[in-house]
Formats: C-alpha cells, structure tokens, sequence
C-alpha cells in the first residue's frame, strides 16, 4: 500500500513538473513590446509583468520616446531598446503600455495612437495599466468597450465611450486595462493568457 502510494506521490510530481515545465514555455516565440514613459514610469507595472513575459518564453523589446536610461518613480532604471517611431507592430504580438505618473507623455502622443490602432486593427494583444488606459481611450480604440484605469482617471475613459467597471484588471476582447501597481501581476497574468490563445 506504502509502495504504491509512492508510485502515485511520484507520477503526481512529475506530472505535474511536466505542466510547469510547459507553462513555463507557453508564450515561446511570441513577441511583446513594452513602451515605458521617458521618465517616472511606474516600476512595478514594468517589472512584474516583464519578469513574468520573460519566464514564459516570450521575447520582450522596451520602447519609449528615448533611448536614454529611463528611471521609475521607486528609482528602478531601465534602458530602452527601441525609439517609438522603430516599433513594426507586425513584429509583435502585443503592445503593452505602462503607467506611472510619466506616461501622461502617450496620453495625446500621435505615433502611440497610430501604434494602438494598428494594433487594434490587426488583432494583437493590447495592455495598459494605471493611467496609460487614457491614452487607448484618446487613441479611440475603448468606445464601448469595458475597461478600468487608476481611479481618478476614470471620467477621461468615460468621456471617450469607454464603459469604466472599477475592477483591478478587465479584458474586453484582445484588449485588457488594470488600475494600478498593485493588479500588475493579475494583469500579467491575463495577457499571458489572451496570447496563450492567438
């Protein structure tokens, strides 16, 4: 009875080592770019979800307004790889923005709406946290669609037809919004999820 027990302890463990294993891989060839404000993004929501793309395989490139070091309101820094003006969206399966207090710099920024809409028009994955759901609302690609953003934005996403629910993260479709630092891995998670399915 002890020995088999054993067996079925064993067979349980590498089952399910073999799923981790598996997950840990499931975004493998797939290709995320991260756009960062210049300076004053939130560390948080770049990090986790960063750390966490990575570890499931897929390669992510950072893009900003420059190609300076830029540092986070805790003090991380983080280098961009890519000018926003060098980003093929057709090279990418997702476009995320993240907040900060910096990222108002994308709210009226007419090559990130471009961006958006393109993305938005061929089918990617796109995320946004903290305030930067107001730049995918001005982009106009939030009318009528259900999203969230850090609480005192919410009239800005309103004022663009978006329908605010107030939740930590909220997936409309291919489009996914979170409220803050505090739902960057719930939002992580949920963008591994919509491109486990594309």
């Amino acid at each position: 009875m002890k020995r088999i027990s054993l067996l079925l302890a064993m067979l349980f463990f590498i089952s399910f080592g073999a799923i981790h294993d598996s997950q840990a891989q499931s975004l493998k060839g797939k290709g995320i770019v991260m756009i960062i404000a210049s300076s004053k993004f939130r560390d948080e929501e770049f990090k986790i979800p960063y750390d966490l793309f990575r570890a499931e395989g897929a390669k992510v490139v950072i893009a900003s307004s420059s190609l300076r070091e830029s540092v986070g309101m805790l003090g991380l820094k983080v280098r961009p790889e890519k000018l926003l003006s060098q980003i093929d969206i057709d090279s990418f399966d997702a476009l995320i923005l993240v907040g900060g207090i910096g990222a108002t710099e994308y709210w009226n920024n007419k090559t990130v709406h471009r961006l958006l809409k393109e993305a938005f028009d061929k089918g990617k994955v796109i995320g946004a946290i903290c305030i930067s759901p107001v730049t995918l609302a001005n982009a106009g690609i939030l009318k009528g669609k259900r999203a969230t953003v850090w609480p005192t934005e919410a009239s800005r996403l309103r004022a663009k037809g978006a329908i605010y629910t107030g939740k930590g993260v909220e997936r409309d479709g291919d489009i996914i919004t979170a409220n803050g630092p505090q739902s960057a891995s719930a939002f992580a998670d949920e963008v591994i999820k919509a491109l486990c399915h594309k």
